[in-house]
């Protein structure tokens, strides 16, 4: 099932050559060697007039085997009198006229013991002789090669289907589809769960790979084939590979254990390196690092027990790991072998940079291979994480996903990161702050900023208590407490805390200076927002380079400033090398946050120069980004609702522009409470609208709470507190004097 490229390969590869052809198919125990070599001489046995002859290797003497097969099956009068070498060349000399296929099943090596055992008595040098062996081992160069592995996905379904009735297979579709991947695909273990679930009609599939996962190779579906009816293979999956271990030196079957940690996922060499050598002395490490490529090549690579992918890294398949996985659990050293890895994994952690930050394609493309193995250690090795560590796989993995926008994968590893904390280190400990801080600016980020407040309060009060007033992780969370306050409008509150952390004088911090500058950008003093986001841009582009995330972000805090001065073309030349910047560098850019908020902002630069046909889609666009990365409630959701609504307003659209408006309006009065600056330029801008209709008993009330709103959190002079008093004495004077 699903063989016939490499039947068909099989036979070209034998029928090529006019001198004797041997052909070996190599693959791991129980991908299907004997079965393809099976199907091939029932397939072409037209093809071969001089007979079939099957011997089986292993724990046999293929010499005997010859010589009573020629006594047997083609009824030659051997001489006893010949030496034993002289009656196998008989056989050869007296085989029937015609082509000849001839099958050495299992060959355990192609070392020493092949030399000796198997090539003095292989056919002469003639071509009508075809040799196919199978072997769980590489060959020689010398020989034609066909590389086993397990079968396609859909070849796999259709095995399953082949062995269970078609309608059962498809009454539970996709639980049958998850019990191929949970075997790996491997033909072996495919026909012995589909046999099994053939004997037992009425177990479901979803039972019996529960059964499956939780006895692994030791579940009775896994087991001895001779109970399961008529098979190819002899063996349960387990003994298979038993055989394969049996053959291993003891430092191979140890490394074997120890590659069986990682995730079922590949992996890097680098990583076992680290994980295996302890010596800081180079050449003893080059000395050691030798000898480990050794064992994987020559015993685990070579032997088909370890895989190397297209991307020069390794893997395991998935039911040879749990086999090495029940060894290991047999080893002495088990302990000690999971805490070298748990080490190498916390190093790899200690790597992904801190949060806010936004990873890069290139930051992925370094991590993302990882995860799984970080994950693994975090979930199913944290008993043998270090205290000091325990915090690092989790939180790195949270920082992950938080910086790429995965908001629901980031809270998982948040929460998991609180709770393992506090089990181990106690309920008052720094990592535990560590933990509440990453957590709420998770929150922070989604908007849930009554989630985000206690968690961070929290958090500086445990490490005031624990490390200090002027430690630095302090300073850290009152910079994220003043951040909070700033998106919630409470200007006077962030202001006053980040006085608090930075002093007077503004050491050249580029993040507290990029901070402080939103801040005086929300109170409208620009010429004082002006100079810190420049300063801020400054340092970023010296620490960091002219095309980093964080060069971007400054970038578009001061084009903002800009377009709310109405200095528009130095405004758009910012926002476009903004986008640029991110759509260059940022993971999955297509659907960022940042992305988002460069369409977003470049879109609200050309509704405010009246370019309304190129403003359209950009918003648009931003709208359905911000709607599949934060959800459909989320503060930058409602400013993109009000965003569009204002473009569909200026143009006359106010029936489109009504619900959105209204939208909006709804939307941040759950997120943000009802006195907020953002609430304010709802209000004003439904009022607006309504008074473009004709609809003033509408409008008048709502100027009149957006100016209220406005005073209590802006105060009486901010720009846009002024514009909304204007407005609503602007609809006064008409009425008034109509």
């Amino acid at each position: 099932m699903g063989r016939q490229d490499q039947l068909e390969q099989l036979h070209r590869e034998l029928q090529q050559t006019d001198k004797l052809a041997i052909c070996a198919i190599a693959g791991m125990g129980g991908v299907g060697k004997t079965e393809l070599a099976l199907q091939y001489a029932l397939k072409y046995q037209d093809k071969y007039s001089g007979g079939l002859c099957w011997l089986s290797v292993r724990g046999a003497d293929l010499g005997t085997q010859l010589v009573r097969f020629g006594r047997t099956e083609l009824g030659l009068t051997i001489p006893d009198e010949l030496e034993f070498n002289d009656q196998v060349r008989y056989c050869w000399r007296n085989w029937p006229e015609g082509t000849v296929l001839i099958v050495l099943d299992d060959v355990p090596s192609f070392g020493k013991d092949y030399k000796q055992r198997i090539k003095p008595y292989l056919p002469p040098a003639q071509s009508r002789f075809k040799v196919l062996i199978t072997s769980r081992q590489h060959p020689g160069a010398s020989y034609q090669r066909i590389d086993l592995d397990v079968l396609s996905p859909e070849a796999a379904l259709e095995l399953l289907r082949s062995l269970v009735a078609k309608e059962r297979i498809d009454n539970e579709l996709n639980e049958a589809e998850a019990l191929c991947e949970w075997l790996g695909y491997l033909p072996l273990g495919l026909e012995l769960v589909g046999r099994y679930l053939d004997i037992h009609p009425n177990l479901t599939i979803a039972n019996v790979q529960k059964r499956l996962e939780k006895k692994k190779l030791a579940a009775k579906a896994l087991l001895d084939p001779t109970e399961q009816g008529e098979m190819t293979a002899q063996l349960g999956v387990a003994a298979a590979f038993e055989l394969s271990w049996q053959e291993l030196p003891l430092e191979a079957q140890q490394l074997g254990c120890r590659l069986s940690l990682f995730a079922q996922a590949p992996f890097d060499w680098f990583l076992v390196e680290s994980c295996v050598i302890e010596t800081e002395d180079e050449d003893d490490w080059e000395e050691e690092q030798e000898e480990l490529e050794e064992l994987r090549d020559r015993f685990l690579v070579n032997r088909n027990l370890l895989k190397l992918t297209e991307h020069k890294t390794y893997q395991l398949h998935q039911l040879m790991r749990e086999f090495l996985l029940t060894k290991l659990a047999q080893l002495p050293e088990a302990d000690s072998y999971k805490r070298s890895f748990c080490r190498t994994m916390v190093a790899v952690a200690e790597k992904i940079p801190k949060i806010p930050y936004t990873p890069t394609k290139e930051i992925i493309a370094v991590v993302s291979p990882l995860i799984r193995h970080l994950a693994e250690t975090a979930t199913v090795l944290t008993d043998w994480i270090r205290d000091e560590d325990i915090i690092k796989p989790f939180a790195s993995l949270g920082k992950l996903y938080h910086g790429q926008g995965i908001y629901d994968q980031a809270e998982l590893w948040y929460q998991q990161c609180l709770k393992i904390t506090r089990s181990r280190l106690g309920h008052h400990h720094p990592h535990v702050a560590e933990s509440l801080n990453n957590l709420a600016g998770l929150y922070d980020d989604q908007g849930l900023y009554y989630q985000a407040e206690p968690l961070y309060k929290r958090a500086l009060d445990m490490i005031k208590r624990l490390l200090g007033e002027d430690h630095p992780d302090v300073a850290e969370s009152l910079n994220n407490l003043a951040l909070l306050y700033h998106a919630q409008g409470r200007y006077d509150e962030a202001l006053e805390l980040l006085k608090k952390q930075l002093g007077e004088d503004h050491p050249d911090v580029a993040e507290s200076l990029n901070n402080l500058a939103l801040l005086y950008h929300a109170q409208g003093r620009y010429d004082q927002a002006e100079t810190l986001y420049h300063k801020a841009l400054e340092i970023t582009k010296q620490q960091l380079g002219h095309h980093h995330p964080h060069v971007a972000k400054t970038l578009n805090n001061l084009a903002g400033l800009y377009d709310d001065q109405g200095r528009y073309l130095q405004a758009e030349l910012l926002y476009q090398q903004a986008l640029k910047i991110g759509k260059q560098l940022l993971v999955l850019c297509e659907n960022h946050p940042d992305v988002a908020d460069s369409l977003n902002n470049l879109a609200a630069l050309y509704y405010a120069q009246g370019r309304y046909d190129e403003a359209e889609p950009l918003s648009k666009q931003a709208l359905e980004m911000r709607k599949q990365r934060l959800g459909h409630h989320h503060p930058d959701v409602a400013q993109s609702f009000n965003n569009l609504a204002a473009l569909y307003y200026a143009q006359g659209r106010y029936l489109q522009a009504e619900p959105l408006h209204q939208q909006a309006l709804e939307m941040r009065k759950q997120l943000l409470g009802e006195d907020h600056p953002d609430i304010a330029q709802s209000l004003n801008n439904l009022a607006t609208l309504y008074q473009a209709q004709g609809r003033y008993d509408q409008a008048e009330p709502l100027y009149q709470e957006a100016l209220e709103i406005a005073e209590r959190t802006l105060g009486s002079n901010h720009p846009n507190t002024v514009t909304f008093r204007n407005n609503l004495e602007s609809l006064r004077d008409f009425l008034n004097n109509p």
